[in-house]
């Protein structure tokens, strides 16, 4: 595929951060993993991990098993972009459900309550690796047991840390955010785009 200006290589299966990138003028590819690639185990906590280290560390590993996959491919040089999103209740780290039963749990801890949402970025270019941390408040408004049910039976819920998405029906329930919106969704605008920038991305 020929590219007109610069480009960056998006190591992620999120269609919301592959519209934000678009939606703020970054062409970009993906670069999935294999098949082969255990791609899941990157995710797994460790015991009493702080939320914050823990994102920026799986962070930190995708963009190693993205640089890898890039190299393996023998594709062309570009920046990679990588990012994880993690949901703090506390210093409990609220991740992917694993089943409805569990999504309805998170959003019942999560009602009435407030809770930071940290994303990590991560961009690497050659042997240079550049990251950033956004985290916000994010304030819920008191669930009843129907709205969770019919949330979680929606499907929204799977797939997402913490078991929302602020973009979807989700929205209508948060009282108030503190931070960054786009950070939310799942890719910070202002602490991207520094790190498009330091890897040499023509960014406004």
């Amino acid at each position: 595929m020929k590219h007109q200006g610069p480009f960056v290589y998006l190591a992620s299966q999120s269609p919301r951060r592959r519209e934000l990138l678009t939606q703020w003028g970054v062409r970009l590819e993906l670069l999935l993993p294999d098949a082969d690639e255990d791609a899941e185990s990157l995710e797994a906590a460790h015991l009493n991990e702080a939320p914050a280290r823990y994102v920026q560390r799986v962070t930190a590993l995708k963009l190693e098993a993205a640089m890898a996959r890039l190299k393996r491919r023998g594709l062309p040089a570009a920046p990679v972009l990588c990012a994880d999103t993690t949901v703090a209740l506390g210093r409990r780290i609220l991740g992917k459900p694993a089943d409805a039963a569990d999504a309805r749990r998170m959003l019942a801890d999560l009602s009435g309550r407030a809770h930071r949402v940290l994303t990590a970025v991560a961009v690497g270019k050659g042997a240079r690796r550049w990251q950033a941390l956004s985290a916000s408040s994010v304030v819920f408004d008191a669930l009843t047991p129907t709205q969770i049910r019919r949330y979680v039976d929606g499907g929204e819920p799977m797939g997402k840390a913490g078991a929302y998405a602020i973009q979807g029906h989700a929205g209508l329930w948060i009282r108030r955010i503190a931070g960054s919106h786009t950070g939310i969704v799942g890719l910070p605008a202002f602490e991207t785009a520094q790190l498009l920038r330091a890897a040499g991305l023509s960014i406004l």
